[in-house]
This record gives C-alpha cells, structure tokens and sequence, in this order.
C-alpha cells in the first residue's frame, strides 16, 4: 500500500514544502538524489520541475516533507513566484565555479524576501523564511569563481539565512546543511538523511502504525523515512486556494489544519 492510500491526519504544522532554486547545470537535482537516495548521477539531465515526498515517523508523530526541485530556466515567471509563495523552506543553490549562477543567488535572496514580505502583509504574521545557501561543487577547488568573503557579506546579520561549501557529488556537507536547515524551521533533526532509518514503501504500514501507538510516547528515539514513489505536485489551483486561505485567514486556526496526501 503506497502512501497515498492512507490517511495520516498530518496537522498542518508537521507539513513543510522545500523549495529548492538556482541556475541550470548548479547541481540542484544532484542535491535532491543524495538527500532522498545517497546517489550522485554523473550524467547530466536538464529539470523542467521535478515535485518528491518524504513521510517520517519520528518520536511518534508523522510529518510530511514535500520537495520542489525547480528549473533554472525559469521560462514562467508567474510560476516562479507560486513556488516562493508556497515554500516553507528554501535551498539556494550555485556553483563555486560559475560566477553568473552565484549571482542569480543574490537576485532569488531579493525574490523570495520580497514575495514573503507582500503576503506577510497580507497575513500579519511575522515572516522568517528558513534559507540555506549552498555553493556547490566544492570538489572543484581548483575552479573557484566566488571568494569567500563575497558569500559572508551575502548572509550577514540574517539570523535565517545560512551558508554551506558542499559538494553533491562527493555528499560533502550535504547532511550537515540539510540538519541546519530543519533546525531553523523548528523541524525535527531527524529529518536528515543520517538521522532516521530508511525503509521502503511496504513498510508504509508499519509507520502508520506506529505513530498511532506512540503519539503519547514522546521518548521514542525510534525515527523512519518513507520516499513516497509516485508523488504528484498538488494542482496550481491547490496552491493558488492555499495561498487565498493564507491571505484571507491571516494563519488564524492553523493548529486545527491538517495537510493531506493528494
């Protein structure tokens, strides 16, 4: 029985979409591979929008992962910005060895501060978006286009924005800024990729099971990780009525929110 087919009553604060930009050829996909199946590809395939799903039962309860690997083409613009508006969470992702893709970082820091700021507008609520910076290829040293110093004054003084030296294809730092990241959202750290046991699709059952019986055992170190195999994007229609409820409701009533599995 595949996720999709149960009904985990996931409250809304457990669910959280990763959004993941930055230029073409950056490595982003490569980033995505090693976080969901510790794998590097060496060969290369342009992203036109790839959407994935990671379910966990950690210490009892289940959350929801949902992950936006995006172009970095970006031939829709409207499309661009209802994945910022939509995104919990954000990896921005350029190489150390191309210059123009770190600054395509700079212009997507701007974007999503500037998207987030007009709907906190809207909401009244606070708006502390999770952000890491990755300069990817790190195993190409000996190509560097981007000092170090350029990449400090980028995320200077914001206590939300973090940097990481990675490399995907070596999985350099790769779990160490995904731990970072979680942290800042206020997520469980066994979201990483070394933190919780791997398990396949078949046990989806058992993970069900076992958050139902655990919700009062908060000592439970037990912590699983189910990559969803078919996972569909929800509809631009879903995102837009989120986005409208978001707006409209101000966040008001969000603990009696569910997520569900669409």
């Amino acid at each position: 029985m595949s996720p999709s087919e149960n009904d985990f009553d996931i409250p809304a604060k457990n669910c959280c979409r990763m959004v993941i930009l930055g230029s073409t050829k950056v490595g982003k996909t490569a980033i995505v591979s090693q976080f969901l199946n510790g794998r590097f590809d060496e060969q290369y395939t342009p992203t036109i929008e790839d959407f994935h799903r990671k379910l966990y039962s950690i210490k009892g309860d289940v959350y929801q992962l949902d992950i936006l690997d995006t172009s970095g083409n970006h031939p829709f613009p409207a499309m661009r910005r209802l994945s910022i508006l939509t995104g919990d969470v954000f990896i921005l992702v350029f190489s150390l060895d191309n210059r123009d893709s770190f600054e395509e970082v700079q212009r997507l820091k701007r974007q999503i501060i500037e998207i987030k700021s007009c709907l906190k507008n809207k909401t009244k609520e606070n708006v502390d978006v999770p952000l890491v910076i990755c300069g990817n290829k790190g195993d190409r040293e000996f190509c560097r286009e981007v000092q170090s110093e350029e990449i400090e004054q980028l995320v200077a003084g914001d206590e939300q924005c973090a940097y990481f030296e990675i490399s995907a294809k070596r999985n350099t730092n790769v779990d160490q800024m995904f731990q970072t990241l979680f942290t800042m959202a206020k997520l469980p750290n066994e979201m990483s990729p070394d933190l919780h046991r791997k398990v396949s699709v078949q046990y989806c059952d058992m993970l069900r099971t076992k958050s139902l019986k655990n919700k009062n055992k908060k000592n439970d170190g037990d912590a699983y990780g189910i990559v969803e195999p078919f996972a569909r994007r929800p509809s631009v229609h879903s995102d837009l009525m989120y986005i409208k409820e978001k707006a409209i409701g101000g966040g008001q009533g969000k603990d009696k929110e569910r997520c569900t599995i669409s």
